[in-house]
């Protein structure tokens, strides 16, 4: 296993966030993941739509192992890096993409897809426009952060254009309960790994300050509580600002129908 995951370790220098690779590997990208959605919409119905969210969780979860393989007998000689541990918010559509063929009910999935469309959205495009902790010093391990947050975005879209979201403001809310599940889930990983490592979970950790920036400056001056709250305030309204973008698209689409 080693020997081939060496194979896989093609050296190259970290890109610099906003050089001429980030912006044109992210233009070219995000043009490329908006068409797909819209031509995928066109050629598939709301009936297999689980199924392609599916597929698409199948491959986040083997490139993941790559990963999690990867920096374990590579970057960190067979030494498990709790950092590295898979649940952040951007991890979570590899999950719910998996278990939503297989989620009872109409409205539980509709909760599931809502959650992607917003937040995993928003996630997707913060990290490509703040990609600091997507640059390796190994070509695939950089391609899998940068690929890996635009099959977000493709993923949220296609949800989008389906309309197999709800967006309406009692949509959103419903996702919100889901979030504040997710959010203990890695509250309990952050405390439980303290011993083995450092894990950070959500940027909540209570006992480092945010890795984000703007957030790691509140936290560093008025204490980690308060970066996390900030913190975790600012991803609900971002979520909710790509909700109520999603339901102005809608509105506008129905009265050009009608």
């Amino acid at each position: 296993m080693k020997e081939f995951l060496e194979k896989t370790a093609w050296p190259m220098n970290p890109p610099v966030p906003y050089s001429l690779f980030h912006i044109l590997f992210v233009a070219i990208g995000l043009i490329t993941v908006v068409l797909l959605a819209y031509y995928t919409n066109r050629s598939i119905n709301n009936r297999k739509l689980p199924l392609l969210l599916f597929f698409c969780g199948v491959v986040l979860a083997a490139t993941e192992v790559w990963k999690q393989l990867f920096l374990y007998y590579v970057v960190n000689e067979q030494t498990y890096n709790w950092w590295y541990f898979p649940f952040q918010l951007c991890s979570l559509p590899m999950y719910f993409c998996l278990i939503i063929p297989f989620t009872p009910g109409k409205s539980n999935k509709t909760i599931l897809c809502t959650f992607m469309q917003d937040f995993n959205l928003l996630g997707g495009i913060m990290a490509l426009a703040e990609p600091s902790g997507l640059f390796h010093p190994y070509w695939f391990l950089t391609l899998h952060g940068l690929i890996w947050h635009l099959l977000l975005i493709y993923i949220a879209l296609v949800i989008a254009f389906s309309r197999y979201s709800d967006v309406s403001l009692k949509g959103f809310a419903r996702t919100l309960p889901l979030f504040l599940i997710c959010c203990i889930i890695a509250s309990i990983i952050n405390r439980t790994a303290k011993p083995l490592g450092q894990a950070d979970m959500f940027y909540i950790s209570p006992y480092y300050p945010s890795a984000q920036i703007v957030f790691h400056e509140i936290a560093l001056q008025y204490g980690i509580p308060a970066g996390n709250g900030v913190y975790l305030i600012a991803t609900c309204f971002g979520g909710f600002l790509f909700h109520s973008i999603f339901n102005r698209v809608h509105l506008r689409s129905d009265r050009t129908v009608l």
